[in-house]
C-alpha cells in the first residue's frame, strides 16, 4: 500500500503499531468482506440470525409495553453491540484467510479460548456505553415531554417531525448518538479483531483501536459513516436485511484490521 507507513509512540509500546489506512483500504476491505460472505452465506446467516431476530423482539416489546420514544434509541443503540455480535464472522475470516476449517462450530471459539476474558472485557465497555446512550434518550424525551406516553407510532412521528420540541428531539437525541458512536468507534475498530488474532487483552486492543481511530481520522469516520448506513438500511424492512449487512460488515471489519494493524 502506497505511502504505508507505522506508527508508535514510546508511552504505549504494549499495543499494536497502526498504519495510515485511506478510502481504497475501505474498498477493499469491501470487496473482501463480501467475497467472505460469497463464500460462507450458510455460515454467516446462521451466525448473525439473532440480530434481526432481536431486532424484532426489541420493537415488539416496545410497542406492547406502550415505549414507543424508546424505539429508535434502542433499535439505533443496538448497532453499537454489533462488533461483539461479529465475533463468529471475525473468526471465520481468519480461518478462511489461513486456509482452515470454516465450519461454524468452531467460530465462535474465541468466548472460549485464550481471549475470552478480553473479549468480554470490551464487551462490557460497549454494553455500559448502551445503557448510558439508553439513559442519556430517555432524559433527553423527559425533558422535553416530561412524562407525557406515546402509544402509536404514526402519533409520535407526527409530534417529532411537525413541532419545535419534536425537532429539538431530533437535532439533539442525533448529536448525542453521534457522539456516542464516535466513542464505540473508538474503542471497537480494531479490538475484537485484535484479540481474536494475538490474544492480547482488552486494554491494549482498546488502545490499538483508539489509536487507530486518532490517526486516521477522517477515514475511520467515512468508515463508521459506511456502517451506520449500511445498518439503517439493513434495519429498515424489519431488521431482516441486517442478515445481509451485518455479516458482510463483520468480514469486512477483519479485513480492514489486517490492513490497518502492522504484523
Amino acid at each position: 500500500m502506497a505511502g504505508l507507513h507505522t506508527v508508535s509512540h514510546p508511552s504505549t509500546l504494549a499495543r499494536a503499531h497502526v498504519r495510515r489506512i485511506g478510502l481504497d483500504d475501505l474498498r477493499f476491505a469491501l470487496w473482501k468482506g463480501w467475497d467472505d460472505f460469497v463464500a460462507m452465506p450458510t455460515h454467516a446467516l446462521f451466525l448473525i440470525a439473532i440480530y434481526p431476530v432481536a431486532g424484532v423482539l426489541i420493537a415488539a416489546a416496545t410497542f406492547e409495553n406502550g415505549l414507543v420514544p424508546l424505539l429508535f434509541p434502542l433499535a439505533s443503540g443496538f448497532a453499537l453491540l454489533g462488533p461483539f455480535t461479529a465475533i463468529g464472522l471475525y473468526e471465520m475470516s481468519r480461518r478462511r484467510e489461513q486456509g482452515r476449517d470454516i465450519g461454524w462450530i468452531n467460530a465462535y471459539a474465541p468466548l472460549t479460548g485464550r481471549s475470552a476474558k478480553a473479549v468480554g472485557g470490551v464487551a462490557l465497555a460497549l454494553t455500559l456505553l448502551f445503557v448510558a446512550w439508553l439513559t442519556a434518550a430517555m432524559a433527553l424525551y423527559w425533558a422535553l415531554y416530561g412524562e407525557a406516553r406515546q402509544d402509536s407510532v404514526l402519533g409520535f412521528l407526527q409530534e417529532v417531525l411537525t413541532t419545535p420540541r419534536g425537532w429539538a428531539l431530533i437535532v439533539v437525541g442525533n448529536l448525542v448518538g453521534a457522539a456516542f458512536s464516535l466513542i464505540a468507534l473508538a474503542i471497537s475498530a480494531v479490538s475484537f479483531p485484535l484479540i481474536i488474532d494475538r490474544g492480547t487483552d482488552a486494554g491494549t486492543a482498546i488502545a490499538t483501536s483508539v489509536a487507530l481511530v486518532q490517526e486516521n481520522s477522517g477515514t475511520m469516520v467515512i468508515w463508521g459513516l459506511i456502517v451506520a448506513g449500511l445498518l439503517v438500511l439493513g434495519m429498515l424492512p424489519l431488521f431482516v436485511g441486517l442478515a445481509l449487512a451485518l455479516p458482510i460488515l463483520g468480514h469486512a471489519t477483519w479485513h480492514l484490521y489486517r490492513r490497518a494493524v502492522a504484523p
